[in-house]
């Protein structure tokens, strides 16, 4: 490409050259026609067909440019197709790897998962079994404490009756017979 002035631009500035002329042309008396001066005229159109060639060869060029620039970007283009199908395909292959690494993660975490579900329900088989058996103990031992007040009551009973009253500056509280607490947390609601 060059840099130069434009043909064009020379065709376009003939062009106006070529409207001042008629424009400022006289005017015919009675008539729309103009006076020109015939060899400005003729050397405004000389010089307008010099300049078609040169616009044509410069219309050329740049049409020339642009295949080139065109060229140039179709090759660029398929370069870049190739380049991303490549780059697809390695991809894929490492999508492949990921997969396998993933699946193999799974299957690690849901065996991982499965053991910690059979620990944690061997755990609270054992605890069930455990507190089952002190739940047991705890009621043998409730037992022997309402057996052992029962035994307290009647002797207090006996020594009330004995002595007929409360020591001095005691407050006679009424004898339990039964005792009215329990071990289990539910009984007391």
């Amino acid at each position: 490409m060059t840099t130069s002035r434009d043909a064009g631009d020379d065709l376009l500035r003939i062009l106006d050259q070529l409207g001042e002329l008629v424009a400022q042309a006289r005017s015919m008396p009675m008539s729309s026609s103009v006076i020109v001066n015939r060899e400005s005229v003729l050397d405004l159109i000389d010089r307008a067909r010099r300049s078609v060639p040169m616009a044509v060869r410069r219309a050329e060029e740049i049409v020339a440019d642009a295949d080139a620039v065109l060229a140039q970007g179709r090759e660029e283009s398929e370069r870049l197709i190739e380049h991303a199908h490549q780059e697809a395909e390695r991809l894929v292959a490492g999508e492949n790897v990921v997969r396998m690494a993933n699946d193999r993660a799974d299957a690690i975490i849901k065996s991982a998962e499965d053991k910690a579900a059979s620990l944690r329900h061997g755990a609270d088989e054992y605890s069930d079994r455990a507190l089952a058996g002190l739940e047991s103990e705890v009621a043998k031992i409730a037992e022997q404490v309402r057996a052992g007040r029962e035994v307290l009551a009647t002797r207090l009973d006996t020594w009330q009756a004995d002595s007929g009253q409360a020591a001095v500056g005691e407050v006679q509280e009424p004898v339990r017979r039964r005792s009215n607490w329990s071990v289990d947390p539910g009984a007391l609601r």
